[in-house]
């Protein structure tokens, strides 16, 4: 054990199971214990049949689906071909992460410990079900699980003797040391920025950078919400989708908070460096090059507006030389202060750079190799593909409502990718967007007979015009669209386009504008109104339904 050490596993599609995963690798750094934290899908699954000690924290998705980056690992462990004692010298514990508020609640946790059972692992402890819509969110499962777990673990590997755990007061070393370059070095930063060409189809660690070609407002100016049609020219790409598939999209912060994150933290945006890691074995993070300049690290790197865990609390608390402000940090990050640490941050969507703004004496504190450690790095967005590659060769649309809104702070806050894509302007010369697509989960019907009846209020039509577009480039009729939205006259989109497919004969459409007249009409309402059309195409077509929103 000494040698192999602890395994920390984890599947995350948000970043919260990441985050929980490495808080129990800080806990066992303090109790002197070797510990990898991976990726279900990064580690080689063939050794774990080695691994003496294994925590696995789990995410479950959508309706029940497994974190993107664990479903390598998910297909493997469910195959039949894994012998029933696989796993017998397995010593294991499984937490998962989930909301009460959907059916398949924790399924992937409940499915793995049970599936680690049959192949022979040995359970420390029963799955733990952290749940976000408890009062102090998924740390009420956690903290206690917590407690147990490293009670057994350390009852099996004591500490060596003369060895303590290391009190929380004491800061651990960070991931990497961040090495500035002397300013006189040649500059690559032309070279640093340029996309590398792509090797293979584009992914998230080597995305396609596509020109922006247009980007239209589609509702009234005057209507409260602004929604674009964006369109790429992937040209020279190699990637390839059908309806229902979506984009990624890495977005970027915007040059006014980067300027203020590094006066905040007294750091020169042109100053370049290299990263270390701190423990042999650690990889580099892969998408930052080496060297980097510090504006490139912050611009799409680090994710500063995002809202704050509770463990940047604790590492904020742990830089502060201030009395008062190191006191409230410490608050936030205990299990007594995270109602308050809730209506401070979560309720009102504070932002990561707004905490350091009400923090200014530990901010300045900040080292700058405890940059990684502290803020975790900007997450892909994802997008439904709106266009069909047989009516647009070689172009991608998609529609994105860009996300404002109002909590008690003055500020209003701006969803980052959507903001950023809003804010692009091809006709202010080449404007590029870092891409890569993903197969969707929606599957229309091979047989050109089959109809279709497609619901999609608001945004939620983009994947339908895709699907309506590559149809109608097939010469298949029998699309039907219930689409919704505010006012015909400020948020119908593609107006023109789906009325001239209507006269085509290539679409039936039913549309419902809530706020047109005294009494709400919604999707349903025309459904209801069509109940006969509706149960004709299922009933004697075999139509397939699909719901997007």
């Amino acid at each position: 054990m000494a040698e192999q050490g602890l395994l920390v596993l984890f599947g995350s599609q948000t970043g919260t199971a990441q985050d929980t995963a490495e808080r129990v690798g800080r806990e066992a750094q303090r109790r002197h214990l070797r510990c990898r934290v991976q990726a279900l899908d990064s580690c080689d699954l063939a050794n774990l049949i080695h691994e003496p000690l294994v925590v696995f924290v789990c995410a479950t998705t959508g309706q029940g689906d497994p974190p993107d980056n664990m479903k390598m690992f998910w297909r493997f462990l469910f195959r039949k071909s894994l012998p029933a004692s696989s796993l017998c010298q397995l010593d294991y514990a499984v937490l998962g992460l989930g909301d009460s508020s959907y059916p398949k609640f924790n399924f992937i946790a409940k499915k793995l410990h049970k599936r680690l059972l049959q192949l022979g692992g040995n359970p420390l402890l029963p799955v733990a079900l952290g749940d976000d819509q408890h009062d102090l969110g998924p740390d009420a499962v956690i903290d206690p699980w917590l407690v147990a777990l490293w009670e057994k673990i350390l009852a099996l590997y004591p500490l060596p003797p003369g060895l303590e755990i290391i009190s929380p007061d004491v800061r651990l070393p960070p991931k990497y040391t961040l090495h500035y370059l002397p300013e006189d070095s040649p500059d690559p930063e032309g070279a640093l920025l340029q996309p590398a060409a792509p090797r293979g189809a584009p992914c998230e660690l080597q995305p396609f950078p596509a020109r922006v070609v247009s980007n239209q407002r589609l509702t009234a100016q005057a209507h409260f919400q602004d929604v674009r049609l964006i369109e790429f020219d992937i040209a020279g790409s190699g990637i390839t989708f059908s309806a229902g598939d979506v984009v990624m999209i890495q977005p970027q912060n915007c040059p006014e908070d980067v300027q203020q994150f590094c006066q905040l933290l007294r750091l020169e945006p042109h100053r370049r460096f290299v990263l270390e890691p701190t423990e042999p074995g650690t990889s580099l993070p892969p998408l930052l090059p080496q060297p980097c300049t510090i504006q490139y690290l912050v611009t799409h790197y680090l994710d500063i507006s995002c809202v704050p865990r509770r463990s940047f609390f604790e590492l904020l608390a742990s830089f502060s030389t201030n009395e008062l402000e190191r006191e409230k940090l410490q608050e936030f990050s205990s299990a007594q202060g995270q109602e308050e640490l809730y209506s401070y941050c979560n309720r009102p969507r504070r932002t990561t750079l707004e905490v350091l703004w009400d923090f200014p004496h530990s901010t300045c504190a900040i080292p700058a190799d405890y940059l990684l450690d502290l803020i975790p790095r900007i997450r892909p967005r994802a997008f439904s593909i709106a266009s069909s590659l047989l009516a647009h060769p070689e172009r991608m649309q998609i529609l994105v409502a860009v996300v404002r809104y109002k909590t008690r702070l003055s500020k209003p806050r701006r969803g980052l990718c959507s903001t950023w894509l809003a804010s692009l302007n091809p006709e202010q010369g080449d404007v590029r967007v870092p891409l890569w697509v993903k197969k969707g989960g929606m599957k229309f019907p091979a047989d050109p007979a089959t109809p279709v009846i497609m619901i999609g209020p608001g945004t939620g039509v983009a994947p339908f015009r895709a699907a309506i577009q590559e149809r109608v480039a097939l010469g298949r009729q029998g699309n039907c669209l219930f689409f919704g939205c505010r006012h015909q006259s400020k948020d119908f989109y593609c107006q023109r386009e789906w009325e001239e497919l209507v006269t085509k004969g290539f679409l039936t459409l039913f549309t419902a504008f809530s706020r047109d007249q005294e009494e709400k009409v919604y999707v349903q309402h025309r459904i209801r109104e069509n109940g006969k059309l509706v149960w004709e195409l299922l009933s004697s077509e075999n139509a397939h339904i699909y719901l997007a929103g």
